[in-house]
């Protein structure tokens, strides 16, 4: 029996709205799509959590036994100053203002994008494609709804006719985000594109380039760039098909990025493209809305360093990591000191328990305490259960954390290892190292001067013997209040042993 059998997952299907048996079309193997970057603006942390998400959700397949093919795009044309098809490509307008090439922008800012996820320790998709490399797909499937008469030409633009795909489709624009196309009619804005518009729900699917426009290529309409919408349905449906699995982003584009991708998907193929749609919610700081204009957006370098004015300090890679697993990827999380640092402590914890489980090793038989084996293989199974359940990293954690005091029990001997039958010490021991590492990404980071710091504690260690020999006990005590309140614990084993962990 396979993980993914023993385990089975459950997905919150933004399509439903309800949480879903997952089941993949293809036995064994799954085909997920993310909307990736847009290189001009792609290293800020809003972006970071949404990949941070789905390299949770494609670790995690992976661990359960399927084989995955991970697909996230790089967006280096087509985004226009306005999601309502308005203003120059913004990688463009980059390009003309910094007096470079726009590949150049774009290998700049890839390359950036790139080490930030090295840096989160977020790994590298199946397959990364460009929009610019798939602009013949893109002319072709523009051309397809063309015929089709969902789309139709005006000065050598095109848009996607909306009102006659809604009469052709049971009314399903808005299928994803509950939106009423009545309701778009009179919300949309007065723009100058809307003049060549046959109706302003319309996107475009291409663009007619003016004199000045530096990206261009050229089409059966003339020469222009591609919308921002199509790029999507056609790298998804080329490298996974008509329909796949699993297509995620973040919460912000269910409207109408997603939305505009099931119409043209849909209109094309004459299928719905994608079972099960995943977005991740959007992060706040101290309770308002992360923003460019409000001024508490946040590079990863400013957290790292603790360079930003809303920081008191910096913070590890894994710190922030950790931080963002420990709420639900469909939550809003909020950034605040407070919360980052409660996160550095349990991170530490955690990473403390990790080093400490790779270096025990058994020492129990054949068979051991039945209760004590009886709760830890518990412990691992609700490391899966919870998983399972949505991805729920939030919950893995608070296992993980139980798990990390059992851990403790056996380093101090309060939980002697000749309790725990071999077998379930190794699979409880595999567990921890495998969630911690395999399916949530936190590495182990390094304690700086690490021997230094054990030397330096075990000489404090023995004075504290000493004292508490001596009766010295409020010496003894002291030390142990002022190394807890420099986040070093003690722990007093059996026979006057005393152990430490650093939280």
């Amino acid at each position: 029996m396979t993980l993914y059998e023993k385990y089975p997952l459950t997905i919150t299907n933004s399509l439903s709205g309800k949480k879903e048996r997952f089941e993949p079309l293809t036995p064994g193997f799954v085909g997920m799509y993310v909307c990736g970057p847009t290189v001009y603006n792609f290293v800020h942390l809003g972006n970071a959590r949404t990949f941070l998400t789905f390299d949770t959700v494609s670790r995690y397949l992976r661990f359960l036994g399927y084989r995955v093919r991970y697909v996230r795009n790089i967006t280096d044309v087509g985004h226009l100053e306005s999601d309502a098809d308005e203003g120059e490509d913004k990688i463009a307008k980059k390009a003309r203002l910094e007096q470079l090439e726009p590949m150049e922008i774009v290998k700049r800012y890839t390359e950036d994008f790139h080490n930030v996820m090295r840096v989160f320790n977020i790994l590298p998709p199946s397959i990364e494609p460009t929009a610019t490399g798939h602009i013949v797909e893109q002319i072709r499937i523009t051309q397809e709804l063309i015929n089709k008469g969902l789309a139709y030409d005006v000065n050598g633009s095109v848009y996607f006719d909306v009102k006659k795909y809604n009469a052709t489709h049971n009314n399903s624009y808005g299928i994803l985000s509950g939106r009423n196309i009545e309701e778009l009619m009179e919300s949309g804005r007065d723009l100058d594109s809307q003049e060549e518009k046959r109706d302003r729900r319309d996107f475009a699917l291409w663009k007619k380039a003016a004199p000045q426009h530096i990206m261009r290529w050229p089409s059966p309409w003339g020469e222009g760039f591609p919308g921002w919408h199509i790029e999507c349905t056609v790298m998804s449906t080329k490298y996974l098909g008509e329909t796949f699995d699993i297509h995620g982003g973040g919460m912000d584009l269910k409207f109408p990025h997603h939305e505009c991708e099931i119409a043209q998907a849909t209109g094309a193929n004459g299928k719905p493209p994608v079972r099960y749609w995943i977005h991740s919610n959007m992060l706040t700081v101290n309770g308002q809305k992360m923003s460019k204009s409000l001024g508490n957006s946040f590079l990863p370098s400013e957290l790292f360093t603790g360079s930003h004015k809303l920081l008191d300090k910096g913070y590890s890679p894994m710190t922030v990591r950790f931080f963002m697993l420990q709420s639900h990827y469909s939550s809003t999380l909020d950034f605040s000191n407070e919360a980052l640092q409660a996160a550095e402590k349990g991170y530490k914890k955690l990473n403390a328990s990790l080093r400490t489980i790779k270096a025990l090793s058994s020492a129990g038989g054949e068979t051991g305490d039945t209760e004590i084996d009886k709760a830890l293989i518990s412990l691992v199974d609700e490391c899966y259960s919870n998983m399972s359940d949505d991805f729920n990293t939030a919950k893995t954690l608070a296992v993980l954390f139980e798990m990390s005091s059992r851990i403790n029990d056996m380093k101090s001997g309060n939980l002697p290892l000749k309790s725990v039958s071999a077998g379930v010490f190794e699979t409880f021991k595999s567990a921890y190292i495998d969630f911690m590492e395999k399916v949530l990404g936190l590495e182990e980071e390094s304690v700086q001067d690490n021997n230094l710091l054990d030397g330096t504690i075990q000489v404090l260690i023995s004075l504290r013997k000493k004292a508490r020999a001596d009766k010295n006990f409020a010496l003894s005590d002291k030390i142990r209040d002022d190394l807890k309140a420099i986040g070093v614990q003690l722990k007093d084993g059996k026979d006057g042993e005393i152990t430490y962990s650093v939280e």
